[in-house]
């Protein structure tokens, strides 16, 4: 059954309580459109091949329909998922909310994800890069990449991003960790807004999500469809392209995504009760356990943006719902 066109604006959002703004309540993950990239071993970063015109009609899509926070950083595509952003926000970029990293070291040439750190004192000027790439005077929230950062050089980080801050390069910032000391942490201070942490219907750390609701943070849901897991189009016959980072390291004969997709199929039905799809009930999940929650799935094409707008369409799942779901994932 063909599914109406989602409405316009969106009519979920979520109020960032630090910064005192309003975004919506799903913001797009720029991973995938940042094309192939490897690391030093040669082994894929990336989501596969992607078409640059149809990533920039996406972004222009998504703003169309409401969708308002991108979240991107400068390893996705070694600097492509920026450039791209920046050029689908070309003549709208007051209309959206640029959420980039200070993430580890890049050969922007040769599409080569290093291994390493950036140095702390190398904040400032890999500040710029991403201000170039995007083409923008700012970064709405610039966030720690490095989520296992040692806490006296991640303070030190802190303390070059508030410097940006006064100088108007970004306007807040966060850390990009699934460690709960790390998160309480940031929360410390004033211009960190959200911390960004693995999140979804099988995995996350809840320790975090309630940091992010005691301090005021908004909880930025990485993987929240589980990188495709989720929206029930893969199964243990799924082959990905060898430029795809999920083809080394999926297992769904033996592995713990096997594992995984059994525990989805428990509730599988019951996700899509409402006439919901599997996608958008994953999202909805994640709007019914807290206020503070913004998945930002991944995407390719505007029929995924379309998707994800109607997501906010339907709304968090109910009450009833969310406790069988918990009933049946207890149990398995």
């Amino acid at each position: 059954m063909t599914q109406p066109p989602p409405p316009s604006p969106a009519p979920l959002s979520r109020t960032i309580a630090r910064a005192g703004i309003e975004l919506s309540a799903v913001g797009l993950g720029c991973w995938p459109i940042g094309g192939p990239y490897v690391n030093e071993k040669g082994l894929p970063c990336g989501y596969g091949k992607v078409d640059d015109e149809q990533s920039c009609r996406a972004v222009q899509r998504a703003l169309d329909l409401g969708i308002n926070l991108f979240d991107t950083a400068p390893t996705y595509g070694c600097g492509h998922s920026e450039r791209i952003l920046g050029r689908a926000l070309a003549g709208r970029r007051d209309e959206a909310f640029i959420a980039t990293k200070f993430s580890s070291p890049i050969d922007e040439v040769k599409r080569i994800h290093l291994s390493g750190r950036r140095p702390v004192d190398d904040v400032p000027r890999a500040c710029e890069e991403s201000l170039r790439r995007l083409n923008t005077d700012r970064i709405d929230l610039y966030q720690l990449h490095d989520g296992n950062r040692d806490l006296a050089e991640a303070e030190a980080i802190a303390g070059h991003f508030e410097k940006l801050v006064e100088a108007g390069k970004i306007r807040f910032f966060g850390w990009s960790t699934d460690d709960p000391d790390r998160a309480r942490a940031y929360a410390a201070h004033d211009h960190c807004i959200a911390i960004q942490h693995r999140l979804n219907l099988l995995e996350g750390n809840r320790e975090i999500l309630s940091t992010c609701e005691h301090h005021g943070l908004s909880s930025i849901n990485r993987t929240p469809l589980g990188k495709g897991l989720l929206t029930g189009k893969f199964d243990r016959a799924t082959h990905f392209e060898s430029d795809d980072v999920r083809q080394p390291w999926w297992d769904l004969v033996d592995g713990r995504e096997a594992q995984q997709l059994q525990r989805f199929n428990v509730v599988r039905e019951l996700l899509v009760a409402d006439g919901r799809s599997l996608a958008q009930a994953a999202l909805g999940y994640l709007w019914a356990l807290s206020d503070c929650t913004i998945p930002i799935p991944g995407f390719k094409s505007t029929a995924q943006v379309d998707e994800h707008a109607r997501a906010m369409a339907c709304g968090p799942l109910s009450v009833e719902i969310m406790q069988q779901i918990t009933g049946l994932l207890d149990c398995n």
